[in-house]
């Protein structure tokens, strides 16, 4: 490769790096496997080497690649959380060892194993734990001390007064994670356990973390200035002896035929530990010689990782079948004969949308390869085409939903393939919500969690359902519920009377948001001069292209659309336009917030004129609030309005602003 071909090929990986780094540590979404983000890194470090003039100051093999969440306090790590030198072969590990007995011809090594979570560190005063921080960027990370004091394997106290930091990796364990992802429909389902952990610790609401099962094992001491360690294998026993939850894989290692030796015993009970793991650190155990080699800015020169190759299996395809999911989404579904992949028993797995199974050239009676991704998620890796035998038959999505029978259409530009069909039983769930949604018919009261309850019971299946509850119905969800119930009545009878735009937002029309059902709702003035709208007629209006025009013109030409549009009418729901609520936006781009009890309106009644006007109306009071209209017995949130200097507007102003 010539210099020009390589700065290419590196600013191309740079750029990639960067992409599935984010992915990985800030939104905890990945799309790669590790082992392919590891092979682009390697191949980065190799061009790096090869051609030094071309290495960028933002390069990841420079710097960890995790950035500090907004929402959370930052804490600089008193001592760095470096990351790890990754290895891929056992010459790799000579190479390792040799240059440590340059350093000291007796060195000794741990082999641990490297836990598949999120490093964090913890911080004891006098015994009692006071903070803890994601890695972040090892250099500054994340304040989580709260979601931490959530894990029980987290000692709140320890059994000695010691002042001490020590490093440890969250994680979630196999079995629960395989319970949690069972309950999920595939499209939700989390990619991996590592992902789902730092997810759960890193949410701004402690209490979403308490109910993740999340865990935790200790790996290092950071700092400790009152007690003296002479080796890593030394410190860690006395961590277990003081109430931590230590690496329960430590095996001290004497020589490097161990050192391998420890490698390769892991590498073959991994698939038996209840964690998952994505490789294997090596550590020189002596404390003073690790001072002594010194570290990077990134990474310590005395450890390193080796990382395992994933496991893979040859299998049959016996059968491609989809799923629907609660957005209308076809998943298709590998069927496979079942095989053991790292421990688990596979018999299917997500083959992701009908793209997928066309590049991996995938057909039904396929001898196929799998393994686990992150040792977690089954991935169909290929076909073997050389065992094929002529029997195979080729896969094709279906062309009704196979829950409901009503049509599916992928629209051009999308991977993924949806069932259309408003009553569809396999969405009604997301569809409900939708419909009842602040933005849509705004039924304050009828959120997932009421829903959910009242589909259990069977009191309501669809949308329509919801105009038939009575008070009784309702009450019944909870103690003393009447109240309760009389409010959420009170707010779908309110619904009746929204305006035609909020109806079409709520029918959950592909390519149909906020904006095009009030551009629809002014062109076409009632429901059914829109339902009857041809494609042509669409495409004239403007801002209507024509994949939203052609989605349209599908979903008013279902049966369960005419179904439902009917059942709406018949229990009185509003459908036409009333007025044009684009006539005066005097409140356009100014978010209120509503507190106490006002005289005049009903909190409901007062963000319906808000909204008219243009405007939003919010429940948290923040810096972008524009105004807080505050009624008597006002709370906190006139108290914080009033703190963060925020406008503070009565009844009678309000009034005077919407005449």
């Amino acid at each position: 490769m010539d210099s020009k071909q390589a700065k290419s090929r590196m600013e191309e990986l740079y750029k990639l790096t960067s992409y599935y780094a984010t992915k990985y540590y800030d939104e905890d979404k990945p799309e790669i496997s590790d082992f392919e983000y590891d092979m682009l890194m390697n191949e980065l470090k190799a061009l790096e080497k090869e051609f030094p003039e071309f290495v960028s100051k933002n390069s990841l093999t420079q710097k960890v690649g995790g950035t500090v969440k907004e929402g959370f306090e930052k804490i600089e790590h008193v001592v760095p959380l470096l990351s790890l030198q990754d290895v891929f072969s056992f010459e790799e590990v000579q190479d390792f060892d040799m240059k440590m007995c340059k350093e000291d011809a007796n060195v000794t090594y741990v082999v641990e194993t490297k836990i598949d979570g999120l490093s964090v560190a913890l911080e004891y005063k006098n015994g009692e734990f006071i903070r803890g921080a994601t890695r972040g960027n090892g250099q500054v990370g994340e304040d989580v001390t709260q979601n931490l004091k959530t894990i029980k394997h987290i000692p709140q106290k320890l059994k000695e007064p010691i002042d001490i930091i020590v490093r440890g990796e969250v994680f979630i364990g196999k079995e629960d994670f395989e319970k949690l992802n069972d309950k999920l429909d595939e499209e939700e389902k989390f990619a991996n356990a590592r992902n789902l952990a730092a997810g759960s610790l890193r949410q701004l609401d402690s209490k979403i973390a308490a109910q993740r099962p999340l865990d935790i094992f200790i790996f290092n001491v950071q700092k400790c200035d009152s007690k003296e360690f002479t080796s890593h294998y030394e410190s860690l026993k006395y961590l277990e002896k003081i109430g931590f939850n230590v690496n329960p894989v430590i095996i001290p290692c004497d020589t490097i035929r161990k050192v391998k030796n420890a490698i390769n015993k892991i590498g073959d009970e991994r698939e038996n530990l209840n964690f998952g793991i994505d490789g294997a650190v090596v550590k020189v155990d002596n404390l003073a010689l690790r001072e002594k080699i010194g570290t990077t800015f990134k990474t310590p020169k005395w450890a390193i990782a080796y990382k395992y190759p994933p496991e893979q299996k040859e299998t049959t395809l016996k059968d491609i079948v989809c799923q629907v999911g609660r957005t209308g989404a076809l998943t298709p579904m590998a069927i496979l004969e079942p095989v053991v992949v790292a421990g688990s028993k596979i018999s299917k797995t997500t083959l992701h949308n009908e793209d997928f199974v066309k590049e991996k050239d995938l057909k039904i009676g396929d001898r196929v390869i799998i393994q686990k991704a992150g040792d977690v998620i089954p991935e169909v890796v290929r076909a073997v085409v050389e065992k094929r035998t002529g029997s195979e038959k080729e896969f094709e999505m279906p062309t009704v939903c196979p829950v409901c029978g009503s049509q599916v259409v992928r629209v051009p530009g999308q991977a993924v393939t949806r069932c259309i069909g408003i009553e569809c039983p396999a969405k009604n769930l997301r569809n409900i919500v939708h419909f009842a949604s602040k933005e849509a018919m705004n039924i304050e009261g009828l959120g997932e969690k009421v829903i959910e309850q009242l589909m259990d019971k069977g009191l309501i299946s669809n949308i329509a359902d919801i105009y038939s509850l009575k008070l009784e119905d309702i009450a019944s969800l909870k103690k003393e519920g009447k109240k309760f119930a009389e409010n959420l009545i009170n707010s779908i009878n309110a619904s009746k009377n929204n305006n035609l735009d909020r109806l079409i937002n709520a029918l959950g029309i592909d390519q149909v948001g906020i904006k095009t059902a009030k551009i629809l709702a002014k062109k076409f003035k009632t429901m059914d001069a829109l339902a009857k709208a041809n494609f042509g007629t669409l495409t004239f209006v403007d801002e209507i292209g024509q994949i939203t025009a052609n989605s349209i013109r599908e979903f008013f030409m279902q049966d369960q659309t005419k179904d439902l549009i009917k059942k709406l009418k018949a229990a009185g729901v509003n459908m036409s336009l009333q007025k044009d609520d684009d006539a005066d936006n005097r409140f356009l781009e100014k978010t209120f917030v509503l507190t106490g009890t006002l005289e005049k309106y009903t909190r409901d009644e007062a963000g319906r004129i808000i909204e008219k006007f243009g405007g939003k109306v919010s429940t948290a009071v923040s810096k972008k609030t524009s105004y807080v209209l505050a009624g008597e017995d006002a709370g906190s949130k006139l108290t914080k309005a009033q703190s963060l200097g925020i406008p503070v507007i009565s009844e009678q102003e309000f009034e005077e602003m919407i005449k």
